[in-house]
């Protein structure tokens, strides 16, 4: 059998670690460091957004942001409800409580007349997920939090260089948060970042992501003898993952247009073919294809075992919170039931050559004919 296809991978090289032999030539390889501190300006810059937080993950920086935006025990905040788990995990972390809204059958991505529905005294914000890296409605969510009085918050996890009617993925709400997992669009292998327009969020951020202090670069001089005055965690980035990410941030227009093809090219050949319906990108929006999510008619485990067979490397899509027990009894969410049922998500990345998508394509094809 030929080698698998992976289902990721990521693409890094020479100059990657030509990045990293630089940081340790300088001897700050610690997090918040120098190469931090120019990561978080071009990232920033990258997602049209005034600061930026580099963190230890994506989970890091989605806990950050609700504790300054000053969740609490009591609160409730209404979340996307078709994304991995971290995303309820950081509410209920932060003390609050997870309210999952159900999900638009094209995008993924919540229902506003979902989330409006939801809205209760106890509500405080919309943590609204970019499902796959593609937008949601954006807009609508913004029109709900005003008219409640609630803040905004982007889990752009999986949205590096996305855009919603003509804005980036990061700009589109109070605070967003990234992922620099193995599998994003740019990667470090893990890490993660908060963006935001509003400087006091940030720096309360970057206070309690070094256990409540400021970080040493912003210590140095003078003897200062900093003071506790606030509980805080570890949750920095390294300044080695920064210098990768760096590079990655230079890679990102080349990895976009890698990832749109292979999506175009595997859209192009099922089109049309009984059984299977290909996601969707909006037209008011820009998909960075972190995934590539196929809906089956039914079958989709049968599926999945045969394609590994074939050395097709695929998965399930991602969960329907709802559905998992840490989060206790939880009403119906029948769109987000039904994508985690019936999605397929098939290789993707920007390595991925013309001979392994033909082989994607023809296996699919024959999988699906069998089912």
């Amino acid at each position: 059998m030929p080698e698998p296809v992976p289902l990721g991978r990521p693409t890094v090289g020479e100059e990657e670690l030509a990045a990293v032999a630089e940081v340790f030539a300088s001897g700050w390889l610690a997090g918040a460091g120098p190469a931090c501190r120019r990561f978080e300006q071009r990232f920033a810059a990258a997602t049209g957004t005034a600061h930026a937080l580099a963190t230890s993950s994506c989970g890091a920086a989605l806990f950050l942001g609700l504790r300054v935006l000053g969740v609490r025990p009591g609160d409730e905040v209404i979340v996307g409800d078709y994304t991995f788990p971290a995303t309820g995990h950081a509410v209920r972390q932060a003390g609050a409580t997870p309210v999952f809204a159900d999900v638009r059958p094209d995008s993924f991505a919540a229902d506003p007349a979902s989330v409006e529905a939801l809205v209760t005294p106890r509500t405080v914000g919309i943590l609204a997920v970019d499902v796959a890296g593609q937008p949601g409605d954006f807009d609508a969510y913004r029109a709900i939090a005003d008219r409640h009085g609630l803040w905004l918050f982007e889990d752009a996890a999986c949205s590096a260089g996305a855009t919603y009617r003509g804005r980036p993925a990061g700009s589109l709400a109070d605070l967003a948060a990234f992922s620099f997992h193995g599998r994003k669009g740019i990667t470090a292998g893990e890490g993660g970042a908060l963006v935001s327009d509003r400087a006091d969020l940030i720096e309360h951020a970057r206070k309690l992501h070094t256990y409540g202090i400021a970080p040493a670069l912003s210590r140095e001089g003078e003897l200062t003898i900093p003071e506790f005055d606030e509980l805080g965690w570890n949750f920095r980035l390294s300044d080695v993952q920064a210098a990768i990410l760096r590079v990655q941030l230079d890679r990102l227009p080349r990895l976009l247009a890698a990832r749109r093809a292979v999506a175009k090219r595997y859209s192009d050949a099922f089109a049309g073919l009984p059984g299977v319906s290909v996601p969707a990108e909006l037209p008011d929006r820009e998909h960075p294809w972190q995934a590539y999510l196929l809906l089956l008619g039914s079958g989709r485990d049968e599926a999945i075992a045969k394609l590994r067979a074939r050395g097709i490397q695929c998965t399930f899509g991602t969960y329907a919170s709802h559905l998992q027990p840490v989060y206790g009894p939880q009403e119906p969410r029948p769109v987000s039931a039904e994508l985690f049922r019936r999605h397929l998500a098939l290789p993707m990345h920007a390595d991925l050559t013309d001979e392994q998508v033909e082989r994607v394509v023809e296996s699919v094809r024959e999988v699906v004919g069998e089912l």
